[in-house]
Parts: C-alpha cells; sequence; structure tokens
C-alpha cells in the first residue's frame, strides 16, 4: 500500500511539473520589416500573435510557433520579419531567409 501512494505522489508531482512547463513558456516575439495597419491577431504556428506597429508577440506558443514553420504561418499573413523567437533562441539568419521566402508581398 505505501508502494501505491509514493507512486501516485510522484506521478502527481511530475504532472504539477509539466504543466508548469507549459504554463511558464516564454513568448515568442517577430519584429516585422514593416509596420502592420492597426492591430491584427493572426494564428501562426498554433498560437495566437498580437500585432501592433512592427511588432508581433504570441503569449502562449505551442510547441510549433518558435521554429521556421511558425515564422512562415506569419510571414503569410503579415508579410517580411527582422527577428523571430523566444529571445532565448531566435532564428539564425538562414532561417529567417527561408522564412521571409513565404512572405506577403
Amino acid at each position: 500500500m505505501k508502494i501505491i501512494h509514493v507512486f501516485s505522489a510522484g506521478a502527481a508531482f511530475a504532472t504539477a511539473l509539466l504543466i508548469a512547463d507549459v504554463a511558464m513558456a516564454e513568448p515568442v516575439i517577430a519584429k516585422l520589416q514593416a509596420p502592420v495597419p492597426g492591430a491584427a491577431k493572426p494564428v501562426a504556428g498554433g498560437a495566437v500573435f498580437e500585432c501592433l506597429g512592427d511588432v508581433c508577440a504570441a503569449r502562449a506558443p505551442s510547441a510549433d510557433t518558435a521554429g521556421v514553420r511558425g515564422c512562415k504561418d506569419l510571414a503569410r499573413q503579415v508579410g517580411a520579419v527582422a527577428s523571430f523567437g523566444p529571445a532565448s533562441k531566435p532564428l539564425a539568419a538562414e532561417q529567417l531567409t527561408s522564412c521571409n521566402e513565404s512572405a506577403r508581398k
């Protein structure tokens, strides 16, 4: 019986850590090459971005948001980006080039 309680407590702790990790996902920020007119809320890479001027931010990104795919999704809707990604891991120059090939003209 004691083993079951220890296992249950361990499983609950692991679940709590997983939920905390998801809840604390770092925002994904895109600096656009040109401002968007007005405010926009495009969905890209599985997340809603809030765009104003030349900055878009996804406060609750999914696992796909911060990659090239998420960047391409956003660029198709709002235009070319100058930088993209969470502050701790922005896309590299060659990834931005690939992303901007999809940009709305």
